[in-house]
């Protein structure tokens, strides 16, 4: 055998065995060989790659139906983390007005200290030294020299103690500013965080939609099924409060729901009846886990106009009672705010504001 197919330059052409015909189109062993092996990795991985039945609009609609959940839950989540961000935020700049405030008296008694020493010095050249030690952004090297408190008068007493009163509150609030911002950092986080996870499921439900024609679309989105059904409550007549915060969710009706929306132009659920409620005159909590346990807790059969009812295990959702079995209430997103029957989901509990 040659290398490269060529006879090398040492070989004497008298020695050359005699080469086996071959026809040109026939393949080599080596080749077939090649050829099945090759063939049977494409076989599988075309079959993987055959496309996956489209899905049907039943499908979709219960898939996006969770996502929705999901988000509504997120969205509760999101809200809350909002809330403490305002809270700390709030929290954090009356601080920093407190920490303006004593850095002021602080500067004021430094101000008044070193005036007085010195005078002191000009009086009495061995003052000289408190002077320096004074105005030392290290008060702890004056007051190791405990010998030297002898040497200040009533007045210098006096301007001592409110120095070190402002310096000790400075220092406190800014110790407590110190805390509150990082908490105020961990509460932004939580926020990003919540949004990120909105923004997920709603990406989600949107990529599903999108698979499917627009007439199966606007059916996806029509509204699942009533989860059931129930016997009617008693519609009892509405407290006053009650028919100015279902006057309130009426005026409502058609406006978007945008998560963590709060009004007056779009709502997320418990934005909705939050701001139903302030209208009545009744301040409730921003989410639903905390507007559940603001009032007292009723039967779905004693119901009235104005109460809550809330939905899911894990009480993501809320709607305000308007009677005969219906609620108005900020859906999902892509919905408005609209009516429907309180069995349209699986209902948690109810109660009574006001």
């Amino acid at each position: 055998m040659y290398p490269y197919g060529f006879p090398s330059s040492h070989s004497s052409p008298h020695h050359r065995k005699p080469r086996t015909r071959r026809h040109p189109n026939a393949p080599t062993a080596v080749i077939t060989t090649a050829a099945l092996s090759s063939l049977g990795l494409l076989l599988p991985h075309q079959a993987a790659a055959a496309p996956a039945p489209r899905p049907t609009v039943e499908e979709v609609r219960a898939r996006v139906d969770e996502l929705h959940r999901q988000a509504g839950t997120a969205t509760q989540a999101y809200d809350a983390a909002a809330e403490r961000t305002a809270k700390q935020r709030a929290l954090l700049s009356a601080l920093m007005d407190q920490i303006a405030g004593t850095t002021q008296k602080l500067n004021e008694a430094r101000r008044l200290l070193g005036s007085y020493a010195a005078d002191r010095y000009r009086g009495a050249g061995p003052l000289g030294g408190t002077a320096t030690l004074l105005l030392s952004d290290d008060p702890q090297a004056f007051f190791a020299q405990t010998h030297l408190l002898n040497r200040l008068g009533g007045r210098e007493d006096a301007l001592l103690n409110e120095y070190t009163r402002a310096r000790a509150e400075t220092g406190r609030e800014r110790r407590e500013a110190a805390v509150v911002a990082a908490d105020l950092e961990r509460a932004q986080e939580e926020l990003r965080g919540r949004k990120q996870e909105v923004q997920d499921r709603l990406a989600e439900a949107n990529a599903l939609l999108s698979q499917l024609t627009r007439a199966d679309r606007e059916r996806a989105l029509a509204g699942g099924s009533p989860a059931g059904s129930g016997p009617l409550p008693s519609d009892a007549p509405a407290s006053a409060a009650g028919a100015r915060a279902v006057a309130f969710a009426r005026a409502q009706l058609g406006k978007p729901y945008v998560w963590g929306a709060i009004g007056p132009s779009s709502y997320d659920c418990s934005g909705l009846t939050q701001a139903a409620w302030r209208a009545a005159g009744v301040t409730l909590p921003r989410t639903t886990w905390d507007q559940v346990e603001a009032a007292p807790r009723i039967a779905t059969k004693q119901l009235r106009p104005g109460d809550l009812v809330f939905f899911y295990k894990d009480i993501s959702h809320v709607g305000i009672y308007i009677g005969g079995g219906r609620m108005i209430h900020a859906p999902r997103p892509g919905a408005y705010v609209r009516e429907d029957s309180i069995y349209y989901q699986p209902i948690y509990g109810s109660v009574r504001p006001g």
